[in-house]
């Protein structure tokens, strides 16, 4: 069931839909919208008009993407990565990953005891492997450092 986005008001009512389901950032509601066939200058248009509206929000967006990827698991370098990769600018994004109120610490002691039962590594090849895990992941060198060698554990 493809809609021809053809019309300005085929363009808005498709971009509420998606907004309905999830939050999106304008750049990728406007990817969205291309991939639908709709024209770049009706895109701007409607998008323009949903924002001064207040239904699209790029930071109610960033707050809803950071809140998510944190509860599952993932640090500020990674969610930082994702967002500049979606799209949205580097400054917004620093601002709103200030202002998510996450203890990071906690977030990657938490994420840690979950992947590996809070077991500190034994040896050096299961401390690259407890590393490169929680690196990947978005946490950084220094604090993964900290919280191997149980310096920063609360028990």
């Amino acid at each position: 069931m493809s809609v021809v986005l053809d019309t300005p008001v085929a363009v808005r009512r498709t971009a509420m839909d998606l907004l309905a389901r999830r939050e999106h950032g304008r750049a990728e509601l406007t990817r969205k919208l291309r991939q639908r066939g709709a024209s770049p200058e009706m895109i701007e248009h409607e998008l323009d008009r949903l924002a001064d509206e207040g239904l699209l929000s790029e930071a109610r967006y960033l707050e809803s993407y950071i809140s998510s990827r944190a509860r599952s698991g993932y640090g500020p370098s990674r969610i930082r990565e994702e967002l500049t990769q979606r799209g949205l600018p580097r400054g917004d994004v620093e601002q709103a990953l200030r202002a998510a109120d996450i203890d990071w610490q906690v977030q990657l002691a938490d994420v840690w005891r979950r992947k590996f039962a809070g077991q500190l590594p034994g040896d050096p090849r299961e401390r690259a492997k407890q590393t490169r895990f929680l690196v990947y992941r978005g946490f950084s060198m220094e604090r993964v450092g900290r919280l191997l060698s149980g310096r920063s554990l609360d028990d």
